[in-house]
Order: structure tokens, then C-alpha cells, then sequence
């Protein structure tokens, strides 16, 4: 009795969580424009508190490498904090910083993506800075040697001094071989090593021009000050050629199993990596394929946790996720032993469960829970004037059309029982697999 009514009591804390959510959520107001040099501008006003920020959105991924010279799109995320003609080595920081701001900026497959988010009276400033940084940056010995050293201790720290730290670049090289996606952002150390300074310069000045990228600004801002920015610091730059694009077919298919066992002594616990083929961003699947992931592991009430770590006690930890990119994604399960317990256990525990959701589908019940979940967290994600910023700029990007932000969660809401059942037995039927099992290993 206890138990069905804190079940029933959590259930009534998501729908209200749901509607108070939806109650603060308005369509994303915009305009938009694009510069003779062929920048894409979007504007959204947001008057709620002082403060803007800006994306600049580049079309240049990791797919857009050459494979004898990855990581050249993650390098330049950080050798755009580097100088500029007028801005001296080791300032970005500081003159965002100074102004009350925070800065960051983050490198995918198939973008590069920077952002401020600054005091509304210091908006001029961060445009500034991006514009000088999109073709006035300094390609020199002094700051890519600094960046070498940078990105080669993230690789240390992220990838090969973390327990299972090669998961990721396995499974990439395995579900997404033959494809550009087939390499991870941060590259392999080694190629960046031995890149010389013309390459650097051939590279930037290839994709970071204004005809490769989308500029948002979100916030509290006067429109008229900001396009009149926007002009003078972006306007006299001159369009580029466009840049190549990788020919981008289907991934592979997988046939059977890819297995490997991995002695890793920097892990605590055995830990399983199962990846299946996805679906991509813009597949039409993707929607069906979210509530999916929801229904499969999101919560202590989701089907892997209820049956793997809390009624069987096989692992500690266990998830789904799909890894959307634009043109592929991948389908991974990650699952951790519990004590005492083997991988074998837990992948046998996982696949019943996923023989379970094949041979059976899904409830309507779960469902409309999954539903309720995503449409809290999607409204949660388009409060803030960043979020909704870069919102705006990946449908742009993506979907070809900026207000794709104002018709995305209809179509989440529009996911049926048979879609998600359906797109479960496309995917999941076949045992066409990558499988990792990292096994702790003494050092």
C-alpha cells in the first residue's frame, strides 16, 4: 500500500512539475536575417533580466577532417581563446570576466560552437570579441604550441587516464565505420603533434568565415543597437568559398557481434558498453526514439533500473542513450557490475530485457510518462536565454529552419505506443553489436 501510493504520489509530482512548466513556457519570438557576406543572424528579445547571450554557431565537426589529421575542429575550440590583432594573448577571459560574463564553448562531430553570456550593457563587447576571433585570429607558433600541450592533457585526463576511457572511440570506430563519424572530436594526439603551422592556417581559414556560421543573440538587448553592431564588426568581412563537406552515405550496416575485452586498471568495477546503430537528429524517428531511451532508463522507475539494479541487484548502474549526430546516431547500453556479480550476468540481465521490449513493445502508460517527463525537461531547457539561443541556432543548423523551436515538442507529444514499439524491433531484433567489457585490471 505504501509503495503504490508513493508511485502514484510521484506520478502526480511529474504531471504538476509538468504543468507548472508548461505554464511558464511561450513560443520563442525571432527574427531573423543574413548578411551580404552571407552571416546568418538570429535575434530573440528576452526582457526578463538584464542579461544576453550570443552563440556562434561554425559548420565545422570533426567529420569535416581529413582522418590523417583528426582533431584539428576540438584544437581551434581552444585556440580561439588565443590573440587576436587587437586582442592580447590570455585576455578573452579576463575581458569577459571583468565585465560580470561567463564564456565557454564546446566541439561536436558536426559543429564547433562558442558562447557569452554577458550584462546587457556589455552585449557590444562580446561581439566584438567573436568577430574579431571569427578572421582576425592569430594562427602563431606561441599559441598553437600552448594549445598542443592543452589539448593533449584533456585527452590524458578524459580518455586514457579515465576508467574505461576508450569506450567511445571503440564503439565510434565501430558502428559509424566507413563515415566520417568514425573518430571522436578530441582527435588522436599524434596527428596534432605533427600538424604544422600552414595547416592550422588552412584550416581556419577555410571554415571559420561568416558564410559558415549562425550568430544568435538571446536576451535583453535594443535591436536596433545590435544589428548596427552586428554590421560594423561582421559586415566588412568578405564571403568565402564555401567550404567542402564530407560525402556523408549511410553508416555500415552492422552485422553480428564486434566483441572485445578491455584490461583496464584504472577501473573499480567491470562495466559493459553494447552499442547498436541509431538514429540521427534530423531522422524522423528520433522523437519516438527519445521516449524510448525515457521509458528504458530514465529514473529509478525505468524498466533497466527496476530490473537489473533494483529487483535482480546484477549491476549498480545502468542506462540507455541514443548519440544523435546529424546524419547517424548510436544506441548504447552501459551497464556497471554489482559486486560479486560478472559482465556476463549483466549482459544477460540487459538482453532479456531488451528481448523483453522487442517480443512485447511498450504500454501506453509508459508512454505518456515518458511523455510527461520530456516535455518537463524540454520547457526546462528553454527558460534561460543561452538555452534558448543555442536552441535556435541548432534548428537552424539542423533543421534548416530556426522555428523548428516552436513545433519540436507537438511532435514529441505526437509519438505513438506503435512508433517507439516499432522503432525498438528495427533497431533491436538482431544482435548487430558492439560489445566492450572493461575488466579492472592491476596497474
Amino acid at each position: 500500500m505504501i509503495a503504490r501510493y508513493t508511485k502514484y504520489g510521484a506520478l502526480l509530482a511529474l504531471l504538476f512539475l509538468t504543468v507548472a512548466a508548461r505554464a511558464q513556457y511561450k513560443p520563442i519570438v525571432f527574427t531573423e536575417y543574413t548578411l551580404p557576406n552571407g552571416l546568418h543572424v538570429i535575434l530573440h528579445e528576452d526582457h526578463s533580466a538584464p542579461v544576453v547571450a550570443t552563440v556562434l554557431h561554425y559548420k565545422v565537426g570533426s567529420r569535416d577532417e581529413d582522418p590523417r589529421r583528426t582533431g584539428f575542429a576540438h584544437f581551434f575550440e581552444h585556440l580561439m581563446f588565443e590573440a587576436t590583432d587587437k586582442i592580447d594573448r590570455a585576455s578573452i577571459d579576463k575581458l569577459i570576466n571583468g565585465a560580470g560574463g561567463q564564456l565557454n564553448a564546446f566541439t561536436s562531430q558536426d559543429a564547433t560552437v562558442y558562447h557569452f553570456v554577458v550584462p546587457s550593457n556589455e552585449v557590444r563587447l562580446a561581439l566584438w570579441i567573436e568577430a574579431q576571433r571569427m578572421r582576425k585570429l592569430q594562427v602563431n607558433e606561441i599559441g598553437v604550441e600552448t594549445q598542443r600541450g592543452v589539448v593533449k592533457e584533456e585527452r590524458k585526463n578524459r580518455y586514457d587516464n579515465a576508467p574505461y576511457g576508450g569506450w567511445m572511440e571503440k564503439q565510434m570506430a565501430t558502428v559509424f565505420a566507413g563515415t566520417p563519424y568514425a573518430w571522436t572530436p578530441i582527435g588522436t594526439a599524434q596527428h596534432i603533434d605533427v600538424a604544422a603551422i600552414p595547416e592550422f592556417v588552412q584550416f581556419y581559414t577555410t571554415y571559420y568565415q561568416p558564410n559558415n556560421a549562425i550568430l544568435v543573440v538571446s536576451g535583453d538587448f535594443d535591436p536596433a543597437v545590435v544589428r548596427s553592431t552586428i554590421e560594423t564588426y561582421f559586415g566588412g568581412y568578405p564571403r568565402a568559398a564555401e567550404p567542402p563537406r564530407p560525402s556523408f552515405t549511410s553508416s555500415k550496416p552492422l552485422i553480428g557481434e564486434q566483441r572485445e575485452v578491455i584490461q583496464d586498471p584504472k577501473a573499480q568495477l567491470p562495466a559493459l558498453f553494447m552499442s547498436y546503430q541509431g538514429v540521427g537528429m534530423t531522422d524522423p524517428d528520433m522523437f519516438a526514439m527519445d521516449v524510448l531511451t525515457e521509458i528504458m532508463s530514465s529514473g529509478e522507475s525505468s524498466r533497466l533500473y527496476r530490473s537489473i539494479v533494483d529487483s535482480q541487484q546484477t549491476a549498480v548502474q545502468v542506462s540507455m542513450f541514443n548519440y544523435a549526430r546529424e546524419y547517424a546516431g548510436s544506441l548504447t547500453v552501459v551497464g556497471i557490475a554489482a559486486p560479486g556479480r560478472s559482465l556476463d550476468d549483466v549482459e544477460a540481465a540487459i538482453d532479456a530485457e531488451l528481448e523483453r521490449l522487442v517480443s512485447g513493445g511498450v504500454t501506453e502508460a509508459e508512454v505518456s510518462k515518458a511523455k510527461a517527463i520530456i516535455e518537463s525537461k524540454f520547457v526546462g531547457q528553454r527558460l534561460g536565454v543561452y538555452d534558448k539561443a543555442l536552441a535556435l541556432a541548432d534548428a537552424k543548423r539542423f533543421m534548416g529552419d530556426a522555428s523548428h523551436v516552436n513545433t519540436e515538442l507537438e511532435k514529441y507529444m505526437a509519438v505513438t505506443k506503435d512508433a517507439v514499439t516499432k522503432l525498438a524491433k528495427r533497431l533491436l531484433s538482431a544482435k548487430n553489436r558492439s560489445v566492450l567489457h572493461y575488466i579492472p585490471a592491476k596497474g
